[in-house]
């Protein structure tokens, strides 16, 4: 993980109340297993929300959606990877992430 002199969010949200989780999720989660060089940030990030969506982990899919943005993918192969996952994860799930991911191109605008 690339050092910042922010804090994650994982650790403003959660660090006083769960500090060892924090550590982990900076430091193994996001600065070891996202920074492995078999899979680009994109990739990961595919695998990420589709695997999100499919448990139905929203609370973590608003984050990994606008992650996914960030790290190249579009608004359409997201809609695309998400209506494929319907066929297998579920109708309920894939229409709740379409809708969440709906509302963060909508938030951020036409470039997402």
């Amino acid at each position: 993980m690339t050092e910042s002199t922010q804090p994650s969010g994982a650790r403003t949200l959660l660090g006083e109340f769960a500090p060892k989780l924090v550590e982990l999720t900076d430091e193994v989660l996001f600065g070891d297993v996202w920074e492995r060089p078999g899979l680009s940030p994109r990739d990961r990030s595919l695998v990420t929300v589709t695997t999100l969506a499919a448990l139905y982990r929203t609370e973590q899919l608003d984050f990994h959606l606008r992650t996914a943005l960030n790290n190249g993918l579009s608004k359409d192969e997201l809609v695309e990877a998400l209506t494929h996952l319907a066929f297998y994860a579920g109708w309920p799930n894939a229409m709740s992430a379409v809708t969440r991911l709906k509302s963060i191109v909508e938030e951020t605008g036409p470039a997402a």
